[in-house]
């Protein structure tokens, strides 16, 4: 008997992607670590890479969080080699 086997806590209509399965599921059914959401619909966790790239393209390229635009440097953080 396993002590702390729990299936993870969910709501009927809170879907999540799972990274591991690579399935949209309602519930949740895979642990936290694997899943991306919940998202409000079906469709939108079918889409959770996607909205997931979009999303880290703009971070990547937002000069608030962009040390390479901000100072000029070479994104480590230090200051410019020269």
């Amino acid at each position: 008997m396993a002590l702390f086997k729990k299936r993870p806590e969910g709501k009927p209509g809170e879907w999540y992607y799972c990274l591991k399965h690579g399935r949209v599921e309602e519930g949740p059914e895979c642990r936290a670590a694997d899943r991306l959401g919940p998202y409000g619909t079906r469709q939108e966790a079918g889409h959770a890479m996607e909205t997931a790239r979009e999303r880290n393209e703009e971070w990547r390229t937002d000069p608030r969080w962009n040390d390479d635009v901000a100072d000029g440097g070479d994104g480590d953080g230090g200051p410019k080699a020269g």
